[in-house]
């Protein structure tokens, strides 16, 4: 089995677009995990919800999604993504709305555990340090995790006697390693923040056990100008080109 594992999606059309486009051109997926937020900050909710849901896919909540659909308020956001919340709130059809609201937080599958924060607090930690990873991993019984939210893609793994170290991914990730634990975010869709504006994602094949790390170029231009256009904060703007 193929699986394309993508999250922080952002309501970013064309990002999401084109990361679909290149997995069909490395031989397609026979499903796409997506690790939550698939709106907020962009300027196309509506139209990437639609494209999600027309994938076969499994999808856990992210705090945007969340957010938008009022199940959590913005008193955490900063000011920006507070505002890029309220707007996407407008844009969202019933039927979004719905969709969203049935996300789980949590997700089992095929011995991974998906989740949009960590699996300690799906919402809203950030795994981006090795004392972080090493709090988590037993927070989940399943050999490997995926998480998104911090928006970088970056690989922990746990060796049988309990050591913990973490890196960027990139490349090729073996999962077939014996007792190695491991947690692995595929970086962002959306709005990458590790100094590379290009979309982030991976795919997994099952049958050699390997995670394949991939970076996509879009129309970033393209995505700034809907944000202008629908009077979206400009430091959200500014911050697709720069990758930040």
């Amino acid at each position: 089995m193929k699986l394309a594992i993508l999250g922080d999606i952002h309501a970013n059309l064309a990002a999401f677009e084109a990361v679909l486009e290149d997995v069909e051109a490395r031989g397609g997926f026979d499903e796409l995990w997506c690790l939550g937020d698939v709106v907020g900050y962009g300027p196309d909710p509506h139209a990437c919800i639609q494209l999600l849901r027309g994938c076969q896919h499994i999808c856990v909540a992210g705090n945007h999604d969340l957010a938008a659909v009022g199940s959590i308020d913005t008193s955490d956001f900063n000011r920006e993504a507070a505002l890029a919340c309220e707007w996407t709130a407008r844009q969202l059809s019933a039927d979004d709305v719905e969709y969203l609201q049935g996300l789980p937080l949590r997700l089992e599958r095929s011995g991974f555990t998906m989740v949009h924060g960590s699996p300690r607090e799906p919402v809203w930690e950030y795994v981006t340090s090795v004392a972080a990873a090493r709090d988590n991993f037993s927070h989940f019984g399943t050999d490997f995790c995926l998480v998104g939210h911090s928006h970088i893609p970056l690989v922990f793994r746990q060796s049988g006697d309990g050591r913990c170290y973490g890196q960027q991914i990139s490349g090729e990730t073996s999962l077939a390693s014996g007792r190695d634990r491991l947690i692995i975010n595929p970086g962002a869709v959306g709005q990458p923040r590790d100094g590379d504006p290009r979309a982030s994602y991976a795919l997994y094949d099952s049958s050699r056990h390997v995670v394949h790390h991939y970076r996509v170029s879009y129309d970033v231009t393209a995505t700034q100008k809907r944000m202008v256009e629908n009077e979206l904060p400009l430091p959200l703007v500014l911050r697709l080109y720069y990758g930040c």
